[in-house]
């Protein structure tokens, strides 16, 4: 199955926001992109693409047990990944921030999980 876990666009913004963070002048940006395992409790919140290799990604993880956290993650590592049911990470069509990132992560640490 091909399809695609990031956008033009969003790659575009995550890239930008990388190199924000690579010069050291990143702020608290909003997330760009939120992916899921529909056949699971994992989600992704990502805010910014490595501009190094453009496919280490940083923002909000839960690998859905119970412990958000922010940190790195692969784009091709979860665009080979399935859930139980055999169903690939997708992209969250409506997602959109209200939020910068580090309050989904403080909202998240509260909860256990990402809130929606």
């Amino acid at each position: 199955m091909n399809y695609t876990l990031i956008t033009a666009e969003q790659r575009a913004q995550l890239l930008t926001n990388g190199q924000a963070y690579a010069a050291g002048h990143a702020g608290d940006p909003l997330p760009v992109v939120r992916l899921f395992a529909p056949d699971a409790h994992a989600t992704w919140l990502l805010a910014a693409l490595d501009p190094a290799d453009g496919d280490t990604a940083y923002g909000l993880c839960d690998v859905g047990i119970g412990m958000p956290e922010l940190g790195h993650v692969k784009v091709s590592d979860l665009a080979s990944i399935v859930g139980p049911l055999k169903r690939p990470i997708l992209r969250d069509l409506y997602f959109q921030p209200t939020r910068p990132l580090s309050e989904y992560a403080q909202l998240a640490r509260l909860d256990g999980s990402i809130p929606d």
